[in-house]
């Protein structure tokens, strides 16, 4: 009988900013085959165990934390019928772990399902050599030419990492996930890809997959990437996770749109201080950012908290942009609180 690799992926407790991990169960062919993973529903996995007290999730007295499959998708790395396998972590009684941030957007998702939320998230990120700790184009003393050139760009002299970039919009297509574009970011070796316009749980499973693949195929690069909201101090951008997000009324007319960005006014710093760790490095009110103890919003407003497409003005319906959180916010939470401020100022 032969076999396939399941690749168990979670989310582990380090703090501030939880990291991932993963292990490799081997599963029967035809067992799994039998099911369809094209259909296949992830509780239809077996739960699996982990030793919590090596990922900050428990004591070593009792150590034990649970897996629990909650999205599974083709392996596109392993290739052929093998698959990764997002979990959820819970207590041995079965309980969320603390550390399950999952769990309470999956309900406010089902409170608020009538709003027919969706979210589109651009993560940015930061190709760094992992020996000199620098972006990939910075020299090895002093730095690159100031920005500019870099954005968008096309040529040897501005564009840093391309081959990985790509590797990794394929790696997302083969797995199914919802990714809809990269781009070059404004500082040499900084990169953007796109996940949505999907459901909050969709976004947010398809972008935890999504960073696992980044660091995965970055092994094979010698590159590591960073979520660091500011990897380089000084004259440089910083790396955020744009946030657009909509609701049905909002993709019918403008006021819904206004509503919601004086809803976030008034949850400013409760949505702060769950945006990512670090961010008052690059909330400063510079490189296209308002400051972190400033709330703003405006059409085509880049130096605002929240950005309403210029498109958006001129249909008078669509969604707004979030730009506040950090490039390593946690897209459950991030989620979970738009979708609690501005849908409870909703009308139903």
């Amino acid at each position: 009988m032969s076999n396939i690799t399941a690749e168990y992926i979670w989310i582990d407790g380090t703090s501030p900013t939880p990291q991932l991990r993963s292990k490799t169960k081997v599963l029967k062919k035809e067992e799994i085959l039998s099911m369809g993973t094209s259909s296949m529903g992830a509780d239809s996995l077996a739960i699996w165990g982990f030793d919590g007290s090596s990922t900050n999730q428990a004591e070593g007295a009792s150590s034990d934390c649970v897996l629990n499959p909650v999205f599974i998708c083709p392996d596109p790395i392993r290739g052929g019928d093998n698959i990764l396998v997002l979990c959820e972590v819970l207590n041995p009684d079965m309980t969320p772990h603390s550390t399950n941030t999952r769990k309470e957007t999956e309900l406010i998702s089902k409170k608020y399902e009538n709003h027919e939320g969706l979210f589109g998230i651009e993560q940015e990120y930061t190709m760094l050599d992992p020996v000199t700790k620098q972006p990939i184009g910075f020299p090895e003393e002093g730095f690159p030419e100031p920005q500019g050139p870099y954005y968008c760009s096309v040529g040897a002299s501005w564009i840093f990492g391309r081959e990985m970039a790509e590797e990794h919009m394929a790696l997302c297509l083969d797995a199914g996930l919802a990714i809809s574009g990269i781009n070059a970011e404004v500082m040499p070796g900084q990169w953007e890809f796109q996940i949505g316009p999907v459901s909050a749980l969709e976004v947010s499973d398809h972008l935890w997959i999504a960073r696992w693949l980044l660091f995965r195929i970055g092994e094979l690069h010698g590159i590591h990437p960073s979520l660091d909201p500011k990897p380089v101090p000084g004259d440089w951008n910083g790396a955020g996770a744009h946030t657009n997000f909509s609701t049905k009324a909002m993709r019918d007319k403008y006021q819904p749109i206004i509503d919601g960005c004086e809803a976030l006014a008034e949850k400013h710093d409760l949505h702060i201080s769950n945006y990512g760790d670090g961010n008052e490095r690059r909330l400063t009110g510079l490189h296209e950012t308002q400051s972190i103890d400033k709330f703003s919003y405006g059409a085509s407003d880049r130096g605002a908290s929240i950005r309403i497409p210029w498109q958006v003005e001129k249909d008078q319906k669509g969604y707004l942009e979030d730009r506040r959180p950090s490039a390593n916010m946690d897209p459950y939470t991030v989620t979970k609180l738009l979708l609690e401020t501005i849908c409870s100022k909703e009308p139903q």
